[in-house]
């Protein structure tokens, strides 16, 4: 009898296979529960006795027939009454090894740990049973949890951790699934303690690298819950933080276990990137006020490292980390969507930090994939608000300072095309009062400062772009940005017709050269001809003829930036005399040959527009000081012998241009004139070391300090200056000697024929610009300047008198041309478009064959019969003829053509 069956026990000793199979059989049959027990017995030695042997054979047939049905089915009572003996079924001595090892890491006290040991050493023997030792694990787990046996429950995953940590074999993918599914039924709980413990099973196992892929597991569950997790709202903060904390390290697990994995499904989908990055954000945004300070967190405190900003920070670079090229836009995309969704750009901080943790994050080669997509959002958000718009270009502005050189890509005119596009619309808007380009009010409200800022911060952007080119790349971004400003009477406006079209293009030019000042800030070029080349000079140079004193100002700023090569510029900053010029530690290079270049093409041009610029009724001291560093810089960067000759006679001009006064300038210009002048001839004599000429300039500046000072910097680039009456009375020892200058600097070895002429600008079509030229004075000059400085003077008929007759009958006759060559024009489209073809194909075949009639004509004329190998052929009647080949007709062999 089993004394330990509360019904009748039948203990049998078998003594053959076919009776016991029948017994047993028999007793598992009745209704009433029966229980057959076998002694257990020892490991079974080499030579095992007949009774042991049949009674592993009947545990072996028990457990695959009847052990997995009918121990389900039995009652709980029974279940637990046997488990406190180790038997856990109706056979407990009958039941599989791995059975009751697993069963004997379940004691009465969960709190004692007991017999894993053997556990472990048994998966390690037997691989092949890790997956039913999985499937009984999870099956009990499940009870556990069912019961409420949170003790059973914790053994059962720390079971499960271990025999991951220990076992690395090919049979390791099912007993991965009994596990994925414990944690998911432990993640679906509704207690925080166990999706926290299922969480942490989860990260342990995404740390293991497996020997074999898996083709069928999924993690979509994961990612969702864990991405729930994130945004837990528990009533217990303490709780709600240790649940969000656990959902971040879940999703970093996921990371880490699937974006290697080929065979898995992509982490990096649009389904599961729109869930991590939020969730993500979410828990970073919890932390906006500490500030990301450095590229990676290393350096944070340890109760920092604790929160989930700092975690979910560092979940996030890793997972940004890992993106490769055809990822990043998955990746970003959720980030510009929830800074969308949440309104966080116009804080800008939030949204700055992100990507300052994005362009940190990612390889430096992708940076520019990240600034192609903030500013295709920038395009979309075109009408949105413009605090919205200032916080997208403040973000490009961050996300530039950051990247690398190759930040801005291979598309690199797209990109100042898109801000400029950009600085266009907001200008528009301010105009308009309307993001509607029918110029219909609309629902939202354009405030003018807010515009204004988003132009600033779109032009520091623009800066900032162009800081990380190389200089090539540079120029061309200059070049791009001058073709896009408006030239009155050129460009067309670029406002709409009702936005006022004049104060619209004066806006846009502004915009525009700002832009070019901050691009040209910083430049540094060996070759003045590259940096400023014809097509960028030119009409560069235009923009200084305007009235427009800004716009005016902004074109000598811009000059200044590319030529100062050596950082002059800030030494310069006000204009004074400089006793000694030694204190300033000016750097000073020799003129190299592509600068000489660079002045025998443009020197003239630069000259001109500095001495037009000084004629300029509404330019203030801002101009002339700038005007003063434009030529020191010039006199250090750019000077040989002939420039420092013509720099001191358009010095000597200036002065008789405020002498004279023909432009009718006020006595303020009239004495600035005077002082930039004197300031400048001072530093010139300086740096050409010539003392009897540094003796004269000293001369007349001390005569000015006692009788005239207010033609000297210091006295009239002040707030209040003090000006005199009128200047009719100036001459002897306060102005400057042309003739003395000449006569000491020619003893230097200086050309005394070209210092003794007086300089006079050449006058172009660029005067059109200036409101205040007419016509008819530039065709007066340029004949003037041509009679003048032609050598042929004496030998050319006196210059045709110019009167108002003959000006109104040439602008009567431009006019009649101009309409007889549109009316040709038009008959000629016309006639393309009207006449049959078979005429217009006889019309061009004429004119094609009288071509080739006068090509031939040419050809005849201009060759010459080449000398024969033979020297002459004979006829048939015995006379001799030269041999006329054309060269174009001549073969030649392959090796001498190429």
């Amino acid at each position: 009898m089993c004394c330990m069956c509360s019904s009748v026990s039948v203990c049998v000793f078998v003594r053959g296979f076919a009776s016991v199979c029948e017994r047993l059989a028999v007793c598992l049959s009745v209704c009433e529960p029966v229980c057959v027990c076998v002694p257990t017995m020892p490991l079974p030695a080499p030579d095992i006795p007949a009774s042991q042997r049949l009674a592993l054979d009947c545990r072996s047939l028990l457990d695959h027939r009847v052990g997995r049905e009918r121990l389900q089915a039995d009652s709980e009572t029974r279940q637990a009454s046997c488990s406190m003996y180790g038997v856990c079924g109706c056979c407990g001595a009958l039941r599989p090894r791995y059975k009751r090892l697993v069963d004997n890491i379940f004691p009465e006290d969960p709190e004692v740990k007991a017999n894993m040991e053997k556990l472990t050493f048994y998966a390690l023997s037997a691989p092949e049973k890790l997956d039913r030792i999985g499937a009984y694990l999870s099956e009990r787990l499940s009870r556990d949890v069912a019961r409420h046996r949170y003790g059973y429950v914790c053994i059962a995953m720390e079971a499960l951790d271990q025999l991951l940590m220990a076992c690395h074999c090919q049979s390791i993918n099912l007993f991965v699934e009994s596990f994925l599914k414990m944690v998911r039924k432990l993640l679906e709980a509704d207690k925080p303690n166990l999706q926290i413990l299922g969480t942490n099973s989860f990260v342990k196992f995404a740390n293991i690298e497996e020997d074999t892929p898996s083709y069928h597991r999924s993690y979509d569950f994961f990612v969702s819950r864990f991405s729930e997790m994130c945004h837990s709202s528990y009533e217990d903060p303490d709780i709600r933080t240790k649940i969000r904390m656990a959902g971040i390290n879940g999703l970093q697990g996921v990371v880490r276990k699937t974006v290697n994995d080929d065979l898995q499904s992509n982490i990096w989908d649009p389904q599961h990137m729109d869930k991590i990055v939020p969730s993500l954000l979410f828990n970073l945004q919890s932390g906006e006020g500490t500030e990301s300070r450095s590229p990676s967190p290393l350096q944070a405190s340890e109760k920092e490292k604790e929160s989930p900003a700092e975690l979910t920070e560092r979940c996030f670079r890793e997972l940004l980390g890992r993106a490769a090229y055809g990822n990043i836009k998955n990746a970003v995309t959720p980030v510009l969507m929830h800074l969308d969704n949440h309104s966080l750009w116009e804080g800008k901080t939030f949204a700055v930090r992100c990507f300052k943790i994005i362009m940190y994050s990612i390889q430096s080669q992708h940076s520019h994939l990240v600034i192609q997509q903030l500013l295709g959002h920038l395009d979309a958000n075109s009408k949105n608000s413009a605090t919205v718009r200032a916080g997208i270009v403040e973000v490009l502005l961050e996300a530039a300072a950051i990247a690398s050189s190759g930040s801005v890509g291979p598309t690199v005119l797209e990109v100042f095309n898109t801000l400029l596009r950009q600085l266009r619309l907001s200008v528009d808007y301010e105009l308009t009062g309307s993001y509607d380009a029918s110029g219909n009010i609309g629902t939202k409200i354009i405030k003018t400062h807010e515009e204004r800022q988003l132009q600033e911060a779109v032009i520091r952007t623009i800066g900032s772009f162009a800081n990380t080119l190389p200089t090539y790349q540079r120029s061309e971004v200059m070049l791009f940005i001058m073709g896009k400003i408006p030239v009155p009477g050129v460009h067309p406006t670029l406002t709409n017709a009702g936005s006022g079209g004049c104060e619209g293009t004066r806006m846009i030019q502004i915009m525009l050269l700002k832009s070019l000042v901050q691009v040209t800030t910083g430049f540094q070029t060996t070759n003045m001809l590259t940096a400023l080349p014809n097509s960028f000079l030119e009409p560069l140079l235009s923009f200084s003829l305007m009235e427009d004193p800004e716009v005016r100002l902004l074109v000598l700023t811009i000059l200044l930036s590319v030529i100062d090569r050596h950082d002059n510029t800030p030494k310069f900053s006000s204009i004074s005399i400089i006793s000694d010029i030694s204190v300033l530690k000016l750097k000073v290079d020799k003129c190299s040959r592509q600068d000489n270049l660079f002045m025998k093409k443009h020197a003239q041009q630069l000259y001109r527009h500095i001495y037009l610029a000084c004629k300029e009724q509404s330019s203030g001291p801002q101009h002339f000081e700038t005007l003063y560093t434009l030529l020191a810089l010039i006199s250090m960067e750019l000077a040989n012998e002939e420039v420092v000759v013509d720099l001191i006679r358009l010095a000597l001009a200036l002065q008789e241009l405020a002498q004279t006064n023909e432009e009718s300038l006020s006595v303020y210009n009239r004495c600035a004139v005077h002082a930039l002048s004197a300031a400048y001839l001072n530093l010139i004599c300086q740096l050409t070391t010539v003392p009897t000429f540094c003796q004269h300039i000293h001369e007349v500046i001390e005569m000015r300090q006692k009788e005239v000072p207010f033609l000297l910097p210091e006295d009239i680039f002040i707030e209040n200056p003090k000006l005199p009456a009128s200047l009719e009375k100036l001459e002897g020892d306060v102005l400057f000697q042309q003739s003395k200058i000449t006569e000491v600097l020619g003893g230097s070895g200086y050309n005394t024929d070209r210092l003794a002429t007086l300089y006079i600008p050449q006058f172009t079509d660029e005067d059109r610009l200036s409101k205040r030229k007419s016509i008819g004075e530039t065709i007066s000059l340029q004949v003037e300047v041509e009679s003048r400085n032609s050598p042929e003077k004496e030998e050319r008929t006196p210059a045709e008198e110019i009167t108002f007759e003959t000006l109104k009958n040439a602008i009567v006759d431009s006019v009649g041309m101009e309409e007889q060559e549109r009316e040709r024009r038009r008959q000629v489209v016309e006639k393309f478009q009207k006449a049959p073809f078979e005429e217009i194909a006889a019309h061009c075949g004429a004119r094609a064959t009288l071509l080739q009639s006068k090509l031939n004509q040419i050809f005849e004329i201009t060759i010459r019969p080449p000398p024969s190998p033979s020297g002459t052929i004979s006829s048939g009647y015995g006379q001799t003829q030269s041999r006329s080949v054309p060269v174009y007709e001549m073969k030649f062999p392959d090796l001498c053509v190429y």
